[in-house]
């Protein structure tokens, strides 16, 4: 399902990845932990195309993300992938119904009901009219996991998806996760400092500075 073939990235003149190369398992949940600023979340943006490497490619069901356009990489992020985000990019103008019920809206296959039903999984009943200046961080984060599980994507890509959740919250919304993936046979790697958050992986890779190790 997604491959990277020596994947290198720079900024500044500092490497942050070099030739780096590993293949991701379809239906699989992978944690990628590792210290600050080794590159996991370059990583990610990497993976969706929305930076892109100095070197290597990545491939996605075997089509090279650099041999699409900008309309056709648009396209695929759409409707095969799912994003959560350490900032949320929850829209401040949109109730959480609207917010969450986007990815669909934008695939042309609106549902009310799906979105609901992903809010009320997340612990978020009945809140669908209210909108995000009334919610906690926390509960933000918690609209990010719906609005990227909503429209059942291929592959979730999720950075430090618990960080702003207690522990009781973070488990629940983990398991959450790995529930909806599994059911819908989507593969999902999950960057993350937890530990607790990694052991609900079906494997966890550690991204050093000199490359990858298996934990």
């Amino acid at each position: 399902m997604l491959e990277l073939v020596n994947l290198s990235k720079s900024y500044g003149g500092r490497t942050v990845l070099a030739a780096l190369s590993h293949r991701f398992e379809p239906g699989e949940f992978v944690a990628v932990m590792g210290e600050s600023g080794v590159g996991k979340s370059t990583l990610l943006n990497l993976i969706a195309g929305l930076d892109v490497p100095d070197g290597g490619e990545v491939r996605v069901d075997g089509t090279p993300m650099s041999a699409l356009d900008d309309d056709a990489a648009t396209r695929l992020r759409r409707t095969r992938m799912g994003f959560i985000f350490q900032a949320f990019h929850v829209l401040p103008h949109l109730t959480l119904a609207q917010n969450v019920a986007l990815p669909l809206l934008l695939n042309g296959r609106p549902d009310p009901a799906r979105a609901a039903q992903m809010l009320d999984a997340v612990g978020l009943s009945g809140r669908g009219a209210d909108f995000p200046r009334q919610l906690s961080g926390g509960e933000l984060q918690r609209v990010a996991i719906a609005r990227a599980l909503v429209h059942r994507p291929a592959l979730l890509l999720a950075d430090e998806p618990t960080g702003n959740l207690d522990p009781e919250t973070a488990e629940g919304i983990l398991q959450l996760l790995r529930a909806e993936i599994k059911a819908s046979g989507a593969g999902a790697i999950m960057v993350t400092h937890s530990h607790a958050a990694a052991a609900l992986a079906d494997r966890t890779i550690v991204l050093t500075r000199s490359g990858l190790k298996f934990a």
